[in-house]
């Protein structure tokens, strides 16, 4: 049996990754409607990033015998000035992400919970590469600036991504 307080951390933070796919979800509309079709695919697969993530804690948290409780996912922002201000809202997203998964970790060694802290390690060390990814797309938008021709070749890399579950392995994972 999990902590309590383990496990409505858990629950939140499979909420939090539901949130996170409509949020992705809509971002990718937003550049899809602005002509940047490789931005929307990288946005697309973030979004089914997200849902397997919720998917694989919601796994987690029925496989230790425990509740999955969700609720109401709020709605997303769906208007943005610019690309650029997207960007800049996926890194803000993903450092608070980074934080609600640090304080799980965080509550899985303050109750010992050693199965838990190896699970939640895993997102732990994905932050680090989310958040370092979306601050190399940033880094390359503030230097293309208004150069139309520079963005559709980021454009076009963006759209190379592909989603591969990260999760192949589990069967019960999307």
């Amino acid at each position: 049996m999990m902590n309590h307080e383990l496990v409505q951390a858990l629950n939140d933070q499979v909420n939090a990754e539901f949130y996170s796919a409509h949020l992705y979800l809509a971002m990718s509309t937003y550049a899809e409607q602005k002509g940047l079709k490789g931005a929307s695919k990288w946005l697309f697969a973030q979004f089914h990033e997200e849902m397997a993530h919720a998917i694989h804690m919601y796994n987690y948290i029925l496989d230790r015998g425990e509740s999955v409780i969700i609720s109401e996912v709020a709605a997303p922002v769906v208007e943005y000035a610019s690309i650029q201000e997207v960007f800049a809202k996926v890194l803000e997203h993903e450092q608070k992400v980074t934080a609600m998964i640090n304080d799980i970790a965080t509550l899985a060694m303050n109750h010992q919970d050693h199965a838990c802290y190896q699970f939640i390690m895993w997102y732990v060390n994905e932050q680090v590469e989310e958040e370092s990814h979306v601050g190399d797309i940033i880094s390359k938008l503030d230097l293309i600036g208004d150069n139309t021709g520079l963005m559709l070749a980021l454009d076009a890399e963006l759209g190379a991504r592909v989603f591969v579950n990260p999760f192949p392995t589990d069967a019960k994972t999307i």
